[in-house]
């Protein structure tokens, strides 16, 4: 055990990625101890989920989906990674802070980014076999998605749990009020967008207003 501490002073930032995922139960809290965990990793790990999701929509295997949208739109890819993603992220922080949780933010958005490395791998292998695979073969797809998906749960099950200090009754009560803040914070996004948007609309239509009685 003391050899095992001691190795630990030795990975490199891209080895505790490794260490995180492939040991659920003590992984990250090895990263805690160490105070381990890089801010520009887990950015670059959001980044790949973003385009992941593209690739997982547009480039799958014609054999399996073929997307019924022809025109390409980016909001939706940046709302289903970088906003969804700070929403948990925000609505972690403000729920364990009145919850007595022990994680920053800073904290919980590396540890919940490392969480998502199978996921976004099993995105990118699914999108890939799709091109070889047949449509009889599809079940193969769906081990992968299910193991991908399960194995990020389970990572970020233990992430929530270590960052905080939580037992785990209470990590999952936490989970659940974050997955509560996520849909009010995207409820209420939602509603500004919108104002903005007949704010735009009134003015655009008012300064058309303007120039056409001024030509007038």
């Amino acid at each position: 055990m003391r050899y095992y501490r001691i190795a630990m002073y030795e990975l490199t930032p891209v080895q505790w990625v490794a260490h995180a995922i492939t040991h659920p139960v003590e992984g990250f809290e090895d990263m805690r101890w160490k105070k381990s965990g890089s801010l520009k990793i887990a950015f670059f790990i959001i980044c790949m989920l973003f385009l992941a999701n593209i690739a997982n929509e547009r480039l799958y295997g014609f054999n399996h989906y073929v997307p019924y949208d022809k025109i390409f739109n980016v909001v939706p890819y940046i709302v289903k990674s970088f906003v969804v993603f700070g929403a948990w992220t925000v609505g972690n922080w403000a729920v364990c802070t009145l919850l007595d949780g022990e994680g920053t933010m800073k904290n919980i958005c590396i540890y919940s980014a490392y969480a998502l490395v199978p996921y976004v791998t099993q995105l990118l292998v699914n999108t890939l076999l799709s091109h070889f695979l047949i449509r009889d073969e599809a079940v193969f797809i769906s081990i992968i998605t299910i193991i991908g998906t399960g194995w990020s749960a389970i990572l970020l099950f233990s992430a929530i749990r270590s960052v905080h200090q939580y037992s785990a009754a209470k990590t999952i009560f936490a989970i659940a009020l974050t997955i509560g803040a996520m849909l009010i914070m995207l409820f209420l996004l939602i509603l500004l967008l919108s104002l903005i948007q007949q704010v735009a609309i009134f003015f655009s239509t008012l300064f058309m207003e303007i120039t056409y009685r001024i030509r007038d």
